[in-house]
């Protein structure tokens, strides 16, 4: 697998990560850098191509959430560089996107007088390439390339991306946070194994004191400065820590009776607010509760912010965009605000290296604004974190969750990155990088096998690791038993029957079939011996590895337990009737009618009280007599090797039967 970051590569901002794998090529991201007003500004995508070509090279962008630092460059990759291919994102960042780059576009043009930038119409054509990627969805890009999203945290509709094509996958974090907030949940990701989990480190060497401790701090400043008169500036994205804050601050001013104006400055908010009600499902689940009685989101003490209330006397608190006071209404009322030491300047979130957000709190007194203005900074500056990012805890939780072979660092300074990187080394034993922007980064992966595990070998394997458990539980004294713990590793032996491309492999467990009728294994024309005994085993990992015909048959079966009472009552029988033969019998009559099995030869014995069902040359349902180790009804279902697709249509119809 090859990665290289065009952007975010041992820096913040501008992220956008090409991952080839198994011969198809994805982007993550398209993102801008706040830090710069030139050609840096944007992704090296040069780097891909020099010929402008890129529909054929890459095979689909993935879009993480909407902040500009991973959607920004997005409009200009497509409609000025010319690639035409498919844009993956969720619906709620597919709706917010187009009015943040719009905003942007509008700061960057009519007031900066820009030129060659992006327009409208670039947005909105932009968009109509855009595909709807939905939580936990797989969405096939082709035959061969699939992508799953999953819950990130965030801000609304933020995603983690796994992608997968043949044997290699990805899992691609974008940015997320591992703890829950007032109005979103915490991110969550399968436990998928993937050969590469590519995360974010922004604040990879941070472990955050309690949400609570900071939350109260938070409110204790802003308080202490109304008090004294002065005015708070707290500069923050329209859309995420804004209503993050709002909703805080509002239920304070409520709960205090505070008379202090409140105000938010951006045009967005109404929007914003409109997408967080339409898109209520991605909140965490208070909102969703609260939301039906009131809205969080319209806010009592919090009015919109005009231009003409910036000279006004008297203190007031005011929310205003954007974050990194690099342009916009943030910067304007900074301007105003920091000469005056009664005033208190609150950041929120994470500056990028080269905007006034970040040069003010590195402590500098006078601050540079642009080439023809400075101001002298005499504003109590405080930085107190309400980021949405994973600290350092988060991310080792988050690996620990997905459980890669590999782990690839991005979006965080170099400094932060070489100490994670050790920690993740020595944690999980896995290999760590840290690519710089433009290095090519090339990962062997494994060739694994899925496998189709069956009923009975799990069970056995369970059933041994309890009775293991249990002898090795020596209680402290006469009384006390140890606690029992949860079983999260389960070693499985058993017997690995390779698929064909059109069968799938299975994992069985020996007593399924007579070991001595398994045929010789080849691969690339080498032939290996028969396996027989009780520990046989057939070796995997090797390319187009299949079974060789052979005069014997390999056999399957699995048997089905069911609670007959149950089902008597789903299906009305009365009390005397024989369940498990009735069963058979409604499997019958659906496996006539259903258009999977119409054309097979389906045979019955005994009449209506059927016993066997035979279906093709080899599947077999057979009721087997009740033994006493299990007094519940069951099924016996056999099928041969080469019937593999047939059986398991058949087994779909008793699965419905039985619930």
């Amino acid at each position: 697998m090859k990665v290289v970051p065009l952007g975010a590569g041992q820096d913040v901002g501008r992220s956008c990560v090409l991952v080839t794998l198994g011969g198809k090529t994805i982007m993550f991201d398209c993102g801008m850098h706040m830090g710069y007003n030139d050609e840096r500004r944007f992704p090296d995508f040069n780097y891909i191509t020099t010929e402008g070509d890129f529909t054929s090279r890459i095979d689909a962008v993935v879009i993480t959430h909407f902040h500009l630092d991973h959607c920004g460059a997005l409009p200009h990759f497509t409609e000025q560089r010319g690639y035409h291919g498919p844009i993956y994102m969720t619906p709620p960042t597919k709706a917010i996107c187009p009015i943040l780059l719009e905003d942007f576009r509008k700061v960057a043009i009519e007031r900066k007088g820009e030129t060659g930038f992006f327009t409208s119409q670039h947005i909105k054509d932009c968009m109509k390439k855009v595909v709807p990627l939905h939580l936990h969805e797989t969405v096939w890009v082709d035959d061969e390339l699939e992508l799953r999203a999953y819950y990130a945290g965030h801000v609304l509709g933020a995603a983690m991306v796994y992608a997968r094509c043949g044997n290699e996958s990805v899992v691609y974090t974008g940015d997320y946070n591992m703890t829950p907030d007032r109005h979103l949940g915490a991110a969550w990701i399968d436990k998928v194994r993937p050969d590469v989990l590519i995360t974010e480190t922004t604040y990879g060497t941070t472990i955050r004191d309690s949400k609570r401790s900071r939350e109260r701090d938070f409110l204790e400043k802003v308080h202490r400065c109304v008090l004294r008169g002065g005015k708070v500036l707290i500069p923050c994205f329209a859309l995420g820590r804004a209503q993050e804050l709002c909703i805080l601050i509002d239920s304070y001013w409520e709960r205090m009776g505070l008379t202090v104006p409140v105000y938010f400055s951006a045009g967005l908010t109404e929007k914003a607010n409109r997408y967080y009600k339409l898109f209520i499902n991605w909140t965490n689940q208070k909102v969703k509760e609260s939301f039906v009685n009131r809205n969080p989101f319209d806010f009592k003490y919090i009015k919109p912010w005009s231009r003409d209330y910036v000279d006004l006397p008297g203190p007031m608190v005011v929310f205003a965009t954007p974050g990194m006071l690099h342009i916009g209404m943030s910067l304007e009322v900074f301007r105003k605000w920091a000469p005056d030491e009664r005033n208190m300047l609150i950041m929120p979130g994470y500056c990028v290296a080269g905007t006034v957000g970040a040069k003010v709190l590195s402590g500098m007194k006078v601050v540079e604004i642009d080439q023809y203005s400075q101001v002298q900074i005499n504003i109590d500056v405080q930085n107190l974190s309400f980021s949405a990012h994973a600290d350092a805890k988060g991310i080792m939780e988050l690996i620990r969750q997905a459980s890669p072979r590999n782990v690839v660092l991005v979006h965080g300074e170099k400094s932060r990155m070489s100490y994670l990187k050790s920690k993740i080394m020595g944690e999980f034993g896995c290999p760590c990088y840290d690519p710089a922007n433009g290095e090519l980064l090339e990962i062997e992966t494994g060739q694994d096998v899925r496998a189709l595990m069956s009923d009975q070998l799990f069970q056995a394997a369970w059933a041994k690791e309890q009775e293991r458990r249990q002898k090795s539980a020596v209680p402290l004294d006469d009384s006390v038993v140890p606690a029992a713990t949860p079983i999260t590793q389960l070693p499985i032996r058993g017997v690995l029957f390779l698929g064909d491309g059109k069968r799938p492999a299975r994992l069985l467990d020996p007593s399924e079939f007579d070991l001595d009728d398994i045929p010789v294994v080849s691969a690339s024309g080498v032939e290996g011996e028969s396996s027989s005994g009780e520990d046989a085993t057939v070796a995997a990992g090797v390319d187009d590895l299949t079974l060789s015909s052979g005069s014997d048959q390999v056999v399957f079966s699995t048997r089905r337990v069911f609670d007959g009472t149950d089902l008597a009552e789903r299906m009305g029988l009365p009390s005397s009737v024989d369940v498990a033969a009735a069963t058979l019998l409604a499997i019958r009559e659906l496996l006539l009618t259903d258009p999977a099995t119409q054309p097979t030869d389906v045979e019955a014995t005994r009449g209506k009280q059927a016993s066997v069902v035979r279906v093709g040359r080899s599947i077999e349902l057979s009721v087997p007599a009740k033994t006493t180790e299990c007094d519940l009804p069951s099924l016996h279902v056999s099928w041969a090797w080469e019937e593999e697709e047939l059986a398991t249509q058949v087994l779909v119809v008793v699965n419905r039967v039985l619930g």
